[in-house]
């Protein structure tokens, strides 16, 4: 039985719609992410394609945090494309199948990786949304789907300095902002 991907792509489809809608000179502008401009949040994303089809080949994974604008020179859009393309390629039925590391946390087979991978681009699909003033209302299927994610993977990437501590959201804050604070972001 083939892999459900559809939380995946629609996570990368709601990316590439926000990353369509950044002007030109909204590239420069701060991100949430501390130190990262909104293009450095795309490179993060555009180069986390390059690292999952690292992962379906079995090389070894790019450094997707250092300098992460190397990933989308010129024009994003047509970045984001070209890696979203080459790595859709390369989920075949094999690669989907291929155990990979997850997170000192053990292996699993880069589907599932793939459903749990929803919380990256979900997550700087906000933050660009935050620098380019975008609507930046998540899919709720998938904020759920990536809540449950972050509170599996959150105690590693803390004590790896990839997260940061969670912040308190206010009372009676709906699942897209508790999400957001769990994972250290401040509104």
């Amino acid at each position: 039985m083939a892999p459900n991907l559809s939380g995946y792509h629609r996570a990368l489809d709601l990316f590439e719609g926000l990353v369509a809608g950044t002007p030109r000179d909204g590239w420069d502008a701060p991100s949430p992410c501390e130190d990262w401009t909104a293009r450095d949040v795309a490179g993060h994303v555009t180069g986390g394609q390059y690292l999952i089809m690292a992962l379906a080949e079995g090389r070894p994974e790019p450094d997707i945090t250092r300098d992460p604008a190397r990933f989308v020179p010129g024009d994003v859009l047509m970045s984001w494309r070209t890696a979203r393309k080459e790595c859709a390629a390369a989920l075949t039925a094999d690669a989907l199948a291929r155990p990979i590391p997850f997170g000192g946390l053990g292996e699993l087979p880069l589907a599932d990786y793939l459903e749990a991978y929803i919380l990256e681009p979900l997550v700087h699909a906000w933050d660009l949304a935050k620098a380019t003033d975008q609507p930046s209302r998540l899919d709720p299927d998938l904020v759920h789907h990536a809540f449950a994610t972050a509170q599996v993977v959150a105690a590693h990437l803390r004590t790896t300095g990839h997260l940061a501590p969670p912040q308190r959201p206010q009372k009676g804050a709906d699942e897209q902002t508790r999400l957001l604070a769990f994972l250290g972001r401040t509104f």
